[in-house]
C-alpha cells in the first residue's frame, strides 16, 4: 500500500527529502512551502527550492502566508491524508493541523533530540563543541520539538566540520530515513520513544550580534564560532578602515597553540589572531562587498600590520 500524504518544507535540506519519498512511491497529493522572496541584484521572486522540486514532479503548492488561516487549515483538512511529512518548514503549525492527517504529522530534525530543539541545530552543535548529533523523525505534537521519536540516526561532527558540510551530510542521512520510515508506518512497526526530560537545550536563531567574534573567548571556542556560522551567517570582526570600520568575515580557522603575548584581538602576525586563550589563524576571510579569498589574497589588499587590534 502506499500512504497518501503532504508535504511541508521550504529549503534544499527539505528539498532533498521530499525527492526521496516522492521515488520511494508514496502519493504525494499537496506541497506547502514558503512563498516566493524577491532576492539578489534585481529583487526577482524566487520560488523555494521545495516549490522548484514539486513543480518539476508535478504537485500541486501552496504558500499560505500563514498557516493559522482557517482557510488554510480547512484546505489542508480537506485533503484526507494518511500524514503529512514536515522538514524545515519555517512554521509553526496550529493543533488543528497536526491532527488533521489520519497518522498525524511527522518532523524531520537535524539534532539527536532533546538536544538543540528549535531553529538552529546545525549551527549550534558546532558552535558548542559538540561530537556528535544526527538526525531524527518525530511526532510532531503542540511543543516545539517535543514529540516522541520514531527513528534516529547518529552522526558524527569532524574536527573539519562546518555548517554546511554538517548540513549536506544532515540533509542525506535524513532524506535516506523517509522510505524506511514510511515503510515501517505502514507495516505498523515504528515506536514512538518519548523524549527525555534531561539535558533539553535550544537553538534559537543566530543574531548578527552574536555572530560577531568575541577576541576575549578561547582560539578553540572561536574556531567552533566560525566553523558553526560558516558561510551563513558568517562569523564576523571589524578592521580599521580609512572613514570608518569595516567588516570582514572569517569562514575558516584554526587555532594556534602557545600563549599570545598581546592582548585578545591584537594581530600578531600575517592574519594569526590573539585571544583569550591562545590565537586564532584566519585563513579564509570575506571582506564585506568582495568575495570569499584565502589569507594571502587578503593580505595584498589590506593591511593589518603587527599590533593592529580588531573589534
Amino acid at each position: 500500500m502506499t500512504l497518501r500524504l503532504a508535504f511541508m518544507g521550504t529549503p534544499d535540506f527539505a528539498a532533498r527529502s521530499l525527492a526521496e519519498i516522492a521515488a520511494a512511491g508514496h502519493e504525494v497529493v499537496h506541497v506547502f512551502t514558503q512563498p516566493p522572496r524577491r532576492r539578489g541584484r534585481g529583487q526577482s521572486e524566487q520560488k523555494t527550492p521545495v516549490h522548484q522540486l514539486a513543480e518539476v514532479l508535478g504537485i500541486p503548492v501552496s504558500t499560505p502566508a500563514s498557516f493559522r488561516d482557517p482557510d488554510v487549515i480547512a484546505h489542508f483538512a480537506s485533503l484526507d491524508l494518511d500524514l503529512a511529512a514536515v522538514v524545515a518548514y519555517g512554521q509553526i503549525l496550529p493543533q488543528a493541523a497536526l491532527y488533521a492527517p489520519r497518522m498525524g504529522c511527522l518532523n524531520l530534525h537535524a539534532s539527536l533530540l532533546p538536544r538543540w530543539r528549535g531553529a538552529a541545530p546545525i549551527q549550534r552543535a558546532i558552535m558548542a563543541g559538540d561530537t556528535m548529533t544526527g538526525v531524527q523523525l518525530q511526532q510532531m505534537e503542540a511543543g516545539l520539538d517535543t514529540g516522541p521519536i520514531l527513528l534516529s540516526e547518529t552522526v558524527r561532527i569532524k574536527d573539519s566540520d562546518t555548517a554546511a558540510s554538517l548540513h549536506d551530510r544532515l540533509m542525506e542521512a535524513g532524506a535516506l530515513m523517509w522510505p524506511r520510515a514510511l515503510a515501517a508506518l505502514e507495516r505498523g512497526s515504528l515506536e514512538a520513544v518519548p523524549q527525555s526530560s534531561e539535558g533539553v537545550t535550544y537553538a534559537r536563531k543566530i543574531s548578527s550580534d552574536e555572530a560577531r567574534i568575541d577576541w576575549t573567548r578561547s582560539a578553540e571556542e572561536l574556531s567552533n564560532h566560525v566553523r558553526g556560522l560558516s558561510p551563513f551567517p558568517g562569523a564576523w570582526f571589524e578592521m580599521p578602515g580609512e572613514k570608518r570600520p569595516v567588516r570582514v568575515k572569517v569562514l575558516l580557522a584554526e587555532p594556534v597553540s602557545g600563549e599570545a603575548a598581546a592582548g585578545p584581538g591584537t594581530v600578531i602576525e600575517g592574519l594569526t589572531v590573539a585571544c583569550g586563550e591562545g590565537a586564532l589563524r584566519l585563513v579564509r576571510l570575506q571582506r564585506e562587498g568582495k568575495g570569499a579569498m584565502d589569507a594571502a589574497t587578503f593580505l595584498n589588499g589590506n593591511s593589518l600590520p603587527a599590533g593592529t587590534v580588531l573589534d
